[in-house]
């Protein structure tokens, strides 16, 4: 099936963030494929939005913590649709165990980056085939004010004793990833950025966040729907410019 509309993966969309992210771009249009790799929860999720008007979401099973399941995916995109316009590179863990250098649980570090981080380049990997066909790709990684080597090493930011050698530096390597690709696709179309959500309330912080996902989205959002003149290969927050 052909379509004119903008073709929007996210992935982790089934709550939090990801699904105001899905709620947004099914709002302003886009085709979006509610990725999430619970069926009964990728599909509850669908049936939420359907529910509030929005009618061009659509599940797909994807676990970015599996090739298969990503490379199924894809195939699954490029029969029904021949492209993919937008990548929200959304999934994302923070487990308990982790902490602090000295006594961070190493099963718990390691399958954090397996989804925060190889997750989302095994997601990339295999959709910039069909980000290719896209006249104006745009792939954002959904990453965190607590990947910034900047903000990690000063004092006076709000968010400096927060330290998870998992979580920070699978979301620094996130960032490096952006990095990256923009420069691999530098003669390209195609747009990459990270979006820094914000304290958001969500369950990846057991609801402690100080601001609804309604905020959290906003950045990821207008990054994902950035036009021909946007920036590439950069870091923002809803305030603007994040140093890296």
């Amino acid at each position: 099936m052909k379509t004119q509309k903008k073709i929007a993966l996210v992935t982790g969309g089934n709550k939090g963030i990801g699904l105001e992210l899905s709620r947004n771009l099914a709002g302003a249009g886009c085709t979006v494929l509610l990725g999430a790799r619970n069926a009964e929860r990728g599909q509850q999720a669908v049936r939420q939005l359907e529910q509030a008007g929005l009618s061009d979401v659509h599940f797909v099973e994807i676990d970015v913590t599996r090739l298969d399941s990503v490379t199924a995916a894809a195939q699954q995109i490029e029969s029904r649709y021949g492209r993919l316009d937008i990548l929200m590179n959304n999934a994302g863990v923070n487990l308990r165990g982790d902490g602090l250098p000295g006594a961070a649980d190493l099963d718990a570090v390691r399958k954090v980056f397996e989804t925060n981080f190889f997750g989302a380049l095994r997601v990339a990997q295999a959709m910039l085939p069909l980000l290719r066909k896209s006249e104006a790709g745009r792939i954002v990684n959904v990453s965190s004010g607590l990947g910034s080597l900047t903000l990690n090493s000063n004092p006076s930011s709000p968010s400096y004793n927060t330290k998870f050698i998992g979580y920070n530096a699978s979301k620094a390597a996130l960032n490096m990833l952006t990095v990256h690709l923009a420069y691999e696709l530098r003669d390209t179309k195609i747009k990459i950025n990270s979006a820094n959500p914000g304290f958001t309330k969500t369950d990846l912080n057991d609801n402690r966040g100080t601001q609804p996902v309604e905020v959290g989205a906003i950045e990821a959002t207008r990054l994902a729907l950035l036009d021909d003149n946007g920036p590439t290969g950069q870091s923002f927050s809803k305030d603007g410019p994040d140093p890296w």
